[in-house]
């Protein structure tokens, strides 16, 4: 086969080959459908890119300037959607090279001097993972701050509520305590994202292929102009690692967890059953066959797509785990499972963000619920322990009076009253309130402690706003 029929439409690999690649080939190993969404990053890397040939003399300034005004118009040609792609585009990095060499000629083709398609690759990734942890994490805090404000209005209305384990009635708690909770570990999950991207925040770009170049290349200077913290220090380890993939894979999967148990929760509290809040009829949606329906359909997929987010993350830890040194083709399956989690999850957190903010809270029903007499049986018990009885002892004497009341269909309280061991001070602490409001320890669900957990969480929720990779 001549040159020519080699070179048409053939990939920027073609040299080695004496016939073009087959179409089976091409289909089966082509990432430009999903990989496209980083032609704004790979533009990025290329631009710094160009700018080290520059400075290092591998590539002339006027005909880096040339280069560099086709990374332009190839950037305003996808910014207005008039970019076309070619049969020959394998995936986005081929296709902006292509189309930056059509535009700038000769000069065009010096743009992969001293780079190969793996640290490429590499570099655009963890470009885009920047981003759009930096902007999951921003809305983690912005739903933490909207659990908080909606604590602090139940704080105002002193809103308590039941306080469950095992789905059971426990104790009474504030609905403000519940909703904090969430906070914790949402920012545990900013937290998390943070260290994240500390981490992911090295420049590959000079690797090259595998063992770096014999060019004079600088990839500081790389590094510099697309604002990451630091350069590789191992070519091999900087083309292969996806652990960063891994790491926010893994973030996200957490996340999900944590958000798929707020959606449960929300599940339950918007049902006939509970009736502890009202979703506003823009976050809600109905049934096509039954009218009465109010569905919570945002935390029910919340609920259920957390097993997509850690799906993706086992896919990923499936593929790098037989993966020798250095770059292998597998590595191209990162890239599918890392959108697909960032995608839903920043869905997933505007949806909920959407869904609790509008949602009306039922104080009635809520506060009905937290004065069930069987949630002050702890404080019976430890009422106890402060008159010197051991804990186990105590505990006890309460399951006989919490037995006798079942068996009987006789208040608690009154039971309570005529006991030789509780009496009329004991009883006192089925009064609205009082057991509430004897949980000073810290970090406890009473309005003491509350007040100190708020200030806590202002400074913690202020800090996570301070982060800066």
């Amino acid at each position: 086969m001549s040159e020519k029929k080699v070179t048409e439409g053939a990939p920027l690999w073609h040299g080695r080959f004496q016939s073009a690649p087959a179409d089976d080939l091409m289909a089966y190993t082509e990432s430009l459908s999903f990989d496209k969404r980083l032609w704004a990053d790979d533009i990025v890397g290329s631009q710094a890119h160009v700018t080290m040939l520059i400075e290092v003399g591998l590539m002339s300034a006027d005909d880096g300037q040339k280069v560099l005004a086709a990374l332009d118009q190839v950037a305003t040609e996808f910014a207005d959607g008039s970019f076309a792609y070619e049969v020959s585009d394998e995936d986005i990095h081929t296709a902006i090279e292509r189309r930056v060499t059509q535009i700038a000629g000769e000069p065009g083709a010096r743009i992969h001097t001293g780079r190969s398609r793996n640290d490429q690759v590499a570099t655009a990734v963890r470009l885009w993972c920047k981003r759009e942890v930096a902007l999951i994490r921003t809305l983690v805090i912005d739903l933490v701050e909207t659990l908080e404000g909606r604590a602090e209005e139940a704080d105002l209305q002193d809103i308590s509520l039941p306080g469950y384990t095992h789905v059971q009635h426990a104790q009474p708690i504030l609905l403000s305590h519940h909703l904090r909770a969430h906070c914790w570990a949402f920012l545990r999950d900013a937290s998390r994202l943070a260290e994240t991207l500390n981490r992911l925040n090295v420049s590959p770009l000079g690797a090259g292929a595998l063992a770096g170049s014999s060019l004079p290349l600088d990839p500081s200077v790389s590094a510099r102009e697309m604002g990451f913290g630091s350069t590789f220090a191992n070519s091999l380890d900087a083309v292969s690692d996806r652990d960063f993939v891994a790491e926010i894979l893994f973030d996200i999967a957490l996340l999900g967890v944590h958000l798929s148990r707020i959606g449960e929760e929300w599940v339950l509290w918007t049902s006939a059953e509970f009736g502890f809040a009202t979703l506003d009829d823009a976050y809600a949606t109905g049934s096509s066959m039954l009218p009465q329906k109010k569905n919570a359909d945002i935390a029910e997929l919340a609920r259920g797509k957390s097993g997509r987010l850690i799906g993706n993350l086992t896919s990923v830890l499936a593929m790098l785990k037989g993966l020798p040194l250095a770059y292998n083709r597998d590595l191209q399956e990162d890239k599918e499972p890392l959108f697909d989690s960032v995608d839903q999850v920043r869905r997933a957190l505007i949806a909920l963000n959407g869904m609790i903010s509008t949602a009306t809270f039922r104080k009635d029903k809520m506060v009905e619920a937290a004065t069930s007499e069987a949630l002050v049986a702890t404080d019976l018990a430890e009422w106890l322990v402060m008159r010197g009885m051991p804990f186990r002892e105590a505990h006890a004497v309460v399951g006989r009076v919490v037995r006798e009341s079942l068996e009987s269909g006789s208040p608690m309280a009154h039971i309570v009253m005529q006991h030789p061991l509780l009496g009329d001070e004991a009883a006192e602490l089925f009064a609205p309130g009082v057991a509430l409001r004897n949980r000073r320890s810290p970090g406890a669900a009473g309005p003491e402690a509350a007040q100190v957990q708020r200030d806590r969480l202002a400074q913690e929720i202020s800090h996570a706003r301070e982060f800066h990779s």
